[in-house]
C-alpha cells in the first residue's frame, strides 16, 4: 500500500469515523473488517502485496466482483452483502472527498444498488413466558442475583446488548424517580425508568459488589471483570433455552428478543409509538413501527374495531373517530 493510500485509509479509520463519525467500537470493528476483506479481495485480484495497492486499484468494477464474491466464494447472506456495501461507499466517497480524482469511482460505486431482502423475522417472548423464565431462574448460587438483575433490566429496559455492557454505576439514579442512563448507538444518551423491582436488584446487586466506585460495570463476572456482549449472550442462551418447544430448534433467544419483548409489551399496555420510540432509542418511528405489525392480537383488535356497523344508518357511521377528537394527535400528524 503506498504513502498516500495508506495514510487516507489511517486518517479514515481515525480521524473520519473515530472523530467526526465518534462510532461506537462495534461499528467501527465492522468497517475495519469490510475494508481488511476488500484489500485482501484487491491484492489477489491485482497481484500485489496489500502494502502495494494504491488508489488506481479501487474502481467500481472491482467493487463489485468483490460483493459478487462475498455471495458466490463465502456464501454471505443479502445482508451482510449491503452491509458490506454501505462501509465500502463510505470510504469511497471520503477518498473522494480527500482526491478529486477519485470523485468517478466515488459516484459509480455510490450508484451500485443495494439488494432488496425480506426484513428478518422478529421474536418476542409472550408475558407467560415471561413469568415462566423468571420463576425457573435458580434462587442461589455465585451468579443467582446478577443473571436475575441481568434478566429483568433488559426486559425493563429494552436496552441493547452493548449497551448492557457498557452500564456504569454512575449512570443509574436508583433515588426519587428510578432511571438509567444509557449510551447507545451513534454516541447517544437516552434516559428509561425503572421499576421498583429492579431498582431493588439493583441496589442488591451493589450491596454484593461492596464497592463505591461509580466507574465499576454493573454486570461483572464471577472473577470481577465487566461482561462483554457475548458473555451477556450466552448467560440469556442459557436460562432461556427451556423455553424454546421441540419444533423451535432453529429458534434462537438473545438479549435483542427481550428490546422486542420490551417494545410488544408497551405496546400492548396501550403506550404510544412515538413513546416506545424514545423508550428504546430509535432514530425513526418506522423502525417502532414495525412492532405493530408483528403481534397477532393487536391485529385481531384492529379487525374488530373495523367492522361495518349492523346499520348504515348506525350512530356508529356519524360519529366522528375518537382520535379526531384528540387535538395533540391532530396537531402532530399535521407535522409529518
Amino acid at each position: 500500500m503506498n504513502t498516500e493510500f495508506g495514510s487516507l485509509l489511517y486518517s479514515f479509520f481515525e480521524d473520519y469515523l473515530k472523530c467526526q463519525k465518534r462510532l461506537r467500537p462495534s461499528s467501527l470493528k465492522s468497517y475495519r473488517d469490510s475494508a481488511k476483506l476488500f484489500l485482501l479481495f484487491l491484492a489477489e485480484q491485482t497481484g500485489h502485496k496489500v502494502s502495494r495497492l494504491t488508489l488506481a486499484d479501487l474502481t467500481c468494477a472491482q467493487v463489485l466482483a468483490f460483493l459478487q464474491s462475498l455471495e458466490t466464494d463465502r456464501d454471505n447472506q443479502v445482508r451482510t452483502r449491503n452491509q458490506r456495501l454501505a462501509a465500502i461507499r463510505a470510504l469511497f466517497d471520503y477518498l473522494a472527498r480527500r482526491v478529486p480524482e477519485m470523485l468517478k469511482e466515488a459516484q459509480n460505486v455510490a450508484a451500485i444498488p443495494t439488494k432488496r431482502t425480506t426484513p428478518a423475522e422478529t421474536f418476542f417472548l409472550e408475558r407467560d413466558e415471561m413469568q415462566s423464565l423468571f420463576a425457573s431462574l435458580p434462587a442461589k448460587g455465585a451468579a443467582a442475583l446478577r443473571d436475575r438483575v441481568l434478566l429483568l433490566f433488559l426486559y425493563n429496559t429494552g436496552a441493547r446488548v452493548q449497551e448492557v455492557a457498557d452500564l456504569r454505576y454512575k449512570n443509574l439514579e436508583l433515588e426519587g424517580q428510578p432511571r438509567v442512563h444509557l449510551h447507545g448507538k451513534g454516541d447517544k444518551w437516552r434516559v428509561c425508568p425503572l421499576w421498583k423491582e429492579t431498582v431493588t436488584l439493583l441496589k442488591q446487586l451493589s450491596a454484593a459488589h461492596r464497592t463505591h466506585d461509580p466507574e465499576r460495570a454493573v454486570f461483572v463476572s464471577l472473577q470481577g471483570q465487566a461482561l462483554t456482549r457475548f458473555g451477556i449472550y450466552k448467560i440469556v442462551r442459557r436460562h432461556t433455552r427451556s423455553l424454546l418447544k421441540p419444533d423451535e430448534s432453529r429458534r434462537r433467544i438473545s438479549p435483542h428478543t427481550f428490546r422486542h419483548t420490551s417494545a410488544v409489551h408497551l405496546l400492548e399496555s396501550g403506550v404510544e409509538v412515538n413513546g416506545i420510540r424514545g423508550w428504546l432509542g430509535h432514530v425513526s418511528l418506522e423502525t417502532t413501527n414495525r412492532y405493530a405489525e408483528i403481534n397477532i392480537r393487536m391485529k385481531e383488535a384492529a379487525l374488530q374495531a373495523c367492522q361495518p356497523p349492523a346499520s348504515a344508518a348506525s350512530e356508529a357511521c356519524l360519529r366522528k373517530p375518537v382520535w379526531r377528537e384528540d387535538a395533540e394527535l391532530m396537531k402532530w400528524l399535521k407535522t409529518l
